[in-house]
């Protein structure tokens, strides 16, 4: 639950030596390497081309709803050629997709019409056909005028109406304006769209058929990454003067490992911390058990190297706050047999075992907290039952609701503050923090006497707040003191700061949606059920049918709404809330250079 702490790595080497070093740096690991030359127009680990032109294939072909019997044996699998060939047949497929679109349109926008070719003008001496789509109910406009047409075809709502004469006919003749049918039979864009569906039809079978080398392109593929990263690692280099400079972040842990490496290919190596000015990417280190966390930080934005790692937190008040959401131990056991079923598969990568330890513990705490507000798929058990008897909290109990999340809120934020003077220790901002901190404390006690008339603890709310605001009149400004007047400004910043006390109390606010959504998905599994019962006493019979399938339905979708608020109000309630107090700045993550193909 850390920052890894980096070294600046600076390799000296012979520029004869350089693909060599450079290729075992690979095959090592744990580098970031540091752009010294400004040749490469790609960031560090961009992909190439020919790298983001496999993935693609490699996608479209796992697409395919039919595929072949896997070759395992590379005799006669060229990768680029395969590569090339998938892309081809995915653009000429995207394009005739787009035409055969096009030519049901225009098939059934011309069908009304039906087969015809539009005539010479010679002709019809110099007439002309003009086509329109008239409404039913506007056609006696057209039989009262002195056009010459004809109904061609009918429908419910219009009738297809055909006008012969040498000029289009005026606006004020006709009740609607022409329709351009083009030029083109309706036989001739029937046959277009055969051959068209035809061709779709070969360019499926030629995927199919390629997708025998999905393995092989699978197993290639790392090593195409590995040759791209390799490529432009050769790029941010400096060549200078038959010497070569390579600059690279690495863990500080990991610097004996490195000093042997340069021993051994004889490189200059020089080790220095962080610069002024100087922002190294983040590594973040974990257990392996609460990695999810981590996972999550990096999904929204990776905290600054000098900050913290907040993945912990997140990690445990995402749980909590999709529990709260969800409310309902029914819902969670039938997730949980949803993680069993899938357990040993989320255990095969990385990122599924982290997964599924996030996923563990989002769903213990749902059945906790299921259990201690006794809801089970909206049904409550008697109070004397053994469920009943464990409900400790009553969801009905609005007051009681709003200030226990209100409470989860002030204690969320409260966090941040006191994490945020930690880190601000070695600064006198860092009394700053403590004064929010005091502030929201001190705001919710005064809230919270008010409604027990509790003469000490409102004073004692008042004590902090007033407290909270002194530490913020005088600490916010980070501005030196050096003659009097410049306690004035830092007084002054400070009075600015304390305008965000409004956005203090609207973020603990916004913890409201806790309740609001927990109760929102008990009252709709109520619901569900009441409506039930009323369909199966309603209708004897068929009823229990119809009653069967609201249930199966209607918890099925009010589990889904659960699932995707749980989710959503879970996370924002970390990334935009806590992270507002707490992680100040952004930074960007640490990406190895090292080999992802096999070899």
């Amino acid at each position: 639950m850390s920052i890894v702490a980096l070294k600046k790595l600076t390799f000296c080497g012979l520029s004869t030596d350089k693909t060599i070093v450079l290729e075992a740096l690979q095959k090592l690991g744990g580098t970031h390497l540091i752009a010294v030359s400004n040749q490469s127009a790609l960031p560090p680990f961009a992909p190439s081309e020919s790298a983001e032109h496999a993935c693609k294939a490699l996608k479209f072909l796992s697409q395919c709803p039919n595929r072949r019997h896997q070759q395992n044996n590379a005799d006669g699998f060229d990768f680029d050629h395969v590569i090339e060939r998938v892309l081809d047949i995915q653009l000429n497929n995207r394009q005739l997709t787009d035409k055969r679109d096009l030519l049901n349109k225009r098939i059934k926008e011309v069908e009304p019409w039906g087969n015809f070719s539009l005539p010479e003008n010679e002709q019809l001496a110099g007439l002309r056909l003009w086509f329109y789509i008239v409404p039913k109910h506007l056609m006696k406009k057209v039989r009262g005028g002195d056009l010459v047409w004809q109904v061609v075809s009918t429908g419910n709502l219009y009738d297809y109406v055909v006008v012969i004469a040498d000029q289009e006919p005026a606006v004020s003749r006709m009740p609607v304006p022409r329709t351009h049918t083009g030029h083109v039979s309706l036989a001739t864009l029937q046959s277009e769209l055969g051959q068209v569906e035809l061709a779709l039809e070969d360019l499926q079978a030629e995927r199919e058929s390629l997708t025998r080398w999905i393995g092989l392109i699978a197993a290639n593929l790392g090593k195409a990454v590995d040759q791209s990263d390799l490529t432009n690692a050769h790029a941010i280099t400096l060549d200078r003067d038959g010497v070569f400079i390579v600059q690279a972040w690495v863990a500080e842990t990991n610097l004996a490992c490195f000093e042997q490496f340069a021993r051994q290919y004889q490189l200059a190596l020089t080790v220095t911390s962080p610069g002024a000015g100087e922002i190294p990417p983040t590594l973040l280190k974990n257990p392996p058990l609460w990695s999810g966390g981590q996972d999550l930080v990096g999904f929204y934005q990776t905290p600054s190297y000098f900050g913290w790692d907040p993945s912990l937190v997140v990690f445990f008040s995402f749980a909590l706050f999709f529990a709260m959401i969800m409310s309902d131990a029914g819902y969670a056991a039938l997730l949980a047999v949803f993680l069993s079923l899938k357990w040993r598969s989320m255990g095969r990568t990385n990122t599924g075992l982290h997964f599924r330890m996030l996923a563990l513990t989002v769903i213990l705490a749902s059945l906790a907290w299921g259990v201690i507000t006794g809801g089970y798929f909206g049904y409550s058990f008697p109070e004397q039952s053994l469920p009943g008897r464990l409900k400790i909290i009553d969801m009905t109990d609005f007051d009681a609701m709003m200030r226990l999340s209100i409470f989860v809120g002030v204690l969320h934020i409260a966090l941040a503050n006191a994490v945020m003077a930690y880190q601000r220790r070695t600064k006198t901002t860092a009394w700053a923090a403590l004064g929010w901190l005091a502030v929201v404390i001190g705001g919710f006690v005064i809230w919270t006497a008010s409604t027990t008339q509790n003469s000490v603890m409102q004073q004692t709310g008042y004590a902090l707040l007033i407290a909270g605001c002194l530490l913020l009149l005088l600490f916010s400004s980070e501005r030196a003191v050096v003659k009097p007047t410049d306690w004035l400004w830092r007084i002054l910043d400070g009075f600015r700061t304390l305008t965000d006390i409004t956005s203090l109390f609207g973020n603990v606010l916004s913890y409201l949606r806790l309740f609001a959504l927990g109760m929102a998905s008990m009252s709709m599994a109520l619901t569900f059920n009441q409506l039930a019962v009323q369909v199966y006493h309603a209708m004897p019979g068929a009823g229990l049918v119809l009653s069967v399938f609201i249930l199966l339905v209607g918890h099925a979708l009010n589990l889904l709404l659960c699932v995707l608020s749980g989710v959503v109000h879970g996370l924002r309630l970390n990334f935009i809330e806590f992270y507002k107090w707490s992680v100040s700045d952004e930074g960007y993550p640490f990406k190895a250079f090292e080999k992802k193909g096999a070899g």
